[in-house]
């Protein structure tokens, strides 16, 4: 009776969402998140430290900015955070992109088995009568 109940898609649904290939992208959701903490970790504790001893006394490149003028609520331009996103995101995709390669290069391959020659081509009919009539006059 409770079959009846149940709408036709949360089977559809329950196939969908069981699928290797969701799991699989949930997991990487996961480990995306997890990850992200360590590269904004590397980008907030190392990098940015080090830049700042280029740019002076600001202790955080995301605290770069400027006013449009010299009003007290002026707007401000912040810089710093737009260069803070882009740093983080090209540390993030430089990252992944040697952890994809090296993966690949430690992915063992499947052998492949060694292709079959191909089948010899019937021998025609008249190379066929022409071997016997050599082979008749060779006997005579």
């Amino acid at each position: 009776m409770m079959e009846k109940l149940k709408p036709a898609w949360v089977d559809e649904f329950k196939k969908f969402a069981l699928k290797g290939n969701v799991v699989d992208m949930a997991i990487g959701v996961i480990i995306g998140g997890a990850f992200s903490k360590i590269v904004t970790s590397l980008v907030k504790d190392i990098i940015t430290p080090a830049i700042s001893m280029l740019t002076g006394d600001t202790k955080n490149l995301a605290e770069l900015s400027f006013a449009l003028s010299d009003a007290k609520d002026a707007p401000v331009i912040k810089y710093g955070v737009f260069c803070q996103t882009v740093l983080d995101f090209l540390i993030i995709a430089l990252t992944i992109f040697w952890a994809v390669r090296l993966i690949c290069k430690l992915r063992v391959k499947k052998a492949e088995p060694a292709p079959e020659p191909p089948a010899p081509a019937p021998t025609p009919e008249d190379i066929l009568l022409l071997r016997e009539i050599r082979d008749a006059l060779k006997n005579k």
